[in-house]
């Protein structure tokens, strides 16, 4: 049947209603607990031609090309928000669980497909590659404004931000072992060795390079460093995939040199990162969702199985996983519970289950379905529940400060001053004090404080109280100095 042509000015129409809908939903997802994932795909679901028959949609080739750009912006957009000195501490459980962990996972879920679906080993193993990844996107969602413990919440989102390659290189690897008869074990061990170790070369390369590029390069646009920043992760990805590396990996170590880089234009790179990350998550899940048909995930005998195989990842192949990867690491038994019950899913499997898609194997239809139905599990069972989770093992403190007001230095030139956000904590010395009594670093400034959602323009004899946010006015060069001295002082840096 004859797919019938949209005119551009009712696609660019259903283009806006579909933004406007996404943005909505994260009002909803914010106040009933719901994955934003979730109410994404379900626009999707619905604008689709099973339902409303507004949109057909059934290009995998552009699912994927959508997914990876998505992908991209949103390791870029948390890269840049994951500091170096939350993560250093967690680099070995992190590794482990994105390499080890990952392998656990897709070995447990893959015995539980082939004796539930009936698949072959080769197809199992592909099964569980593609769902055996933690989704950057969900996890970096989930925590955005929560306080979970430190140790937990970096181990958890430098696991999600680095495990993809090897995901993406067992999904491949099963796939070659389908399509090339000839391909050896060897010749995945090179594989991965090879993404690893140039996407990590490349990423550490470009990161330095775009660091400098922000340092020394002057545009007439602040605005334009944070497009040069976006250009140089598409750029990065590119680069290291051409080489055969991990473009994600790349993506994800260049983003987080940029973002523990200091430099003046950091408030507008992580602002429009931040936006331009909302709209790829919409796009792409909006995309996925429109790419599934609903009337095949209401399929009985998909229903029990996919809840059979949601069961095993949950329970039986992510907590073996975990404390497999951590053994001999020091995590309490509650924290490695979190960690196990953490393990969310989201775009990176339905994007990868678009490769068999396109390569057009026996069963990658219904493979494709039962993963998107193991992801929505996932989200709707696990998504709703971490953060009571956490609340109840006693690893979520109260909710991260963020300031109402964004506050920062914005010039087209380069500056070696920057405004830096502190928040004065109840043991803080500096409660009751005026800001005359305060000896701050030379050429040091408070230059504004919020105190209960307002914004106080300060003099000498402002008193500071518990819960003020000061905006301090300093040099780059200071910002170490400024952090010891204010840390003895029981005041905390926030995040921007």
């Amino acid at each position: 049947m004859p797919v019938p042509v949209i005119s551009t000015d009712v696609l660019i129409l259903l283009f806006g209603l579909l933004l406007v809908a996404g943005v909505m939903a994260t009002r909803i997802s914010t106040r009933f607990g719901l994955p934003a994932l979730i109410l994404f795909m379900g626009i999707g679901m619905i604008m689709g031609s099973d339902i409303t028959g507004l949109i057909f949609f059934d290009d995998s080739n552009l699912a994927q090309l959508i997914g990876v750009a998505a992908l991209i912006v949103i390791l870029f957009e948390g890269g840049l928000q994951t500091k170096w000195s939350s993560i250093r501490s967690v680099l070995a459980p992190s590794a482990s669980l994105a390499t080890l962990g990952v392998l656990i996972t897709t070995t447990v879920v893959a015995v539980a497909v082939r004796f539930v679906f009936g698949f072959d080993w080769i197809e199992s193993f592909l099964f569980g590659a593609i769902i055996g990844s933690t989704d950057a996107a969900a996890v970096f969602a989930a925590f955005k404004g929560k306080n979970i413990s430190p140790k937990v919440g970096a181990t958890l989102e430098a696991e999600s931000g680095t495990n993809d390659p090897m995901a993406m290189f067992l999904t491949i690897l099963a796939l070659d072992f389908m399509m090339k008869p000839d391909t050896t074990i060897w010749d995945g061990i090179w594989m991965f060795v090879l993404q690893i170790v140039v996407g990590a070369l490349i990423g550490f390369i470009l990161g330095q390079l775009s660091r400098l590029m922000l340092n020394h390069l002057r545009l007439d646009s602040s605005g334009l460093h944070a497009v040069l920043m976006i250009s140089m992760a598409f750029l990065t990805y590119g680069v290291t995939a051409y080489l055969l590396g991990s473009g994600l990996l790349a993506v994800y170590i260049a983003a987080m040199i940029v973002g523990n880089a200091d430099t003046a234009h950091e408030v507008t790179i992580v602002q429009f990162s931040e936006a331009l990350a909302w709209i790829m998550q919409i796009i792409m899940f909006v995309i996925l969702g429109l790419l599934v048909f609903p009337r095949q995930l209401i399929e009985p005998d998909l229903i029990w199985k996919g809840l059979l195989i949601s069961f095993v990842l949950m329970f039986l192949a992510r907590p073996i996983a975990v404390y497999l990867s951590t053994l001999g690491m020091a995590f309490t038994r509650k924290e490695k519970l979190f960690i196990s019950w953490a393990g969310l899913k989201g775009a990176v499997p339905i994007v990868l289950a678009t490769f068999p898609l396109i390569a057009g194997t026996e069963n990658s239809q219904l493979l494709f379905n039962a993963v998107f139905f193991v992801v929505v599990t996932s989200a709707l069972i696990q998504g709703t529940t971490l953060t009571p989770l956490a609340e109840k093992l006693g690893l979520l403190g109260p909710d991260k400060i963020r300031s109402p007001y964004t506050i920062a230095l914005v010039s087209s030139k380069q500056s070696q001053h920057k405004l830096v956000p502190y928040a004065v904590t109840a043991s803080s010395s500096m409660i009751g004090k005026t800001l005359a009594d305060i000896t701050l670093p030379p050429n040091t400034v408070v230059n504004a404080i919020v105190r209960n959602e307002y914004l106080i323009p300060p003099n000498g004899q402002t008193a500071i109280e518990e819960g003020d946010l000061l905006y301090v006015l300093a040099s780059m060069y200071r910002h170490d100095q400024l952090d010891q001295t204010f840390g003895e002082d029981g005041l905390d840096r926030v995040e921007l």
